[in-house]
């Protein structure tokens, strides 16, 4: 069943009060576990970076949304939904949001209380829910912990009954030179190891490749995969 998309103006307002709720403390929360990180992150007023905002996320809107047109998708299940703000630019016709940050998961019901083509549920209270679509768009790279990747790749693949689109690099990095809460991975290798039912049928490179500046590139592309 097809939903109604929200209108320029509740988009407008949505944005304003995202705003409005990180005009607060944004100090760099310590690193102790990916979990910890982001709520830590998003209870202490920030966000859920760069990549979920301006060109970024009209280049992830743009690419998604033809997608969902052109295959018919009816429902989509998303694995780290976020702070919302990419979200307000989606046009999918039913959705259900997962996060591990119940600050997260709040500020996204607080956005979307009128929408009632949108769910959300924290992972602890995740029991099962398929979609034609399972997204991953700026996580798998934030996922540092080896058990945690691996967790989350087989819920991802698990909960798709057509496709899973992955926005993420797709290199190893094991020194994490990024940083505590990154580690880059070549996360197509795992899949063509463990998830033999599913084929990658598309690369998707990023409008703004990663040249230096994480403001101006990113090293994320699009990847495809088709349950055969």
């Amino acid at each position: 069943m097809f939903g109604q998309h929200h209108s320029p103006l509740s988009i407008s307002r949505g944005a304003r009060w995202l705003r409005r709720a990180f005009r607060t403390s944004k100090r760099a929360p310590s690193f102790t576990h990916s979990q910890e990180y982001w709520e830590q992150r998003y209870a202490s007023g920030g966000h859920s970076g760069a990549g979920s905002y301006k060109k970024f996320a009209q280049f992830k809107a743009d690419t998604l949304n033809r997608f969902v047109s052109e295959h018919g998708i009816r429902t989509v299940i998303e694995f780290g939904c976020g702070d919302g703000n990419q979200l307000l630019l989606a046009q999918y016709p039913q959705y259900l949001g997962i996060d591990v940050s119940p600050t997260a998961i709040g500020l996204c019901r607080r956005l979307f209380e009128a929408d009632n083509t949108k769910t959300f549920r924290l992972l602890g209270d995740y029991s099962g829910e398929g979609a034609e679509l399972a997204l991953s768009l700026d996580v798998i790279y934030h996922l540092v912990e080896d058990s945690v990747f691996a967790d989350y790749m087989h819920t991802l693949f698990g909960a798709a009954q057509r496709y899973v689109i992955v926005y993420a690099s797709n290199f190893d990095d094991p020194e994490q030179q990024a940083g505590p809460h990154v580690r880059h991975r070549q996360f197509t290798d795992w899949a063509a190891s463990h998830c033999p039912h599913w084929q990658l049928i598309e690369h998707i490179p990023n409008k703004y490749p990663y040249q230096g500046n994480y403001r101006k590139g990113s090293f994320a592309d699009f990847y495809v995969f088709r349950k055969i």
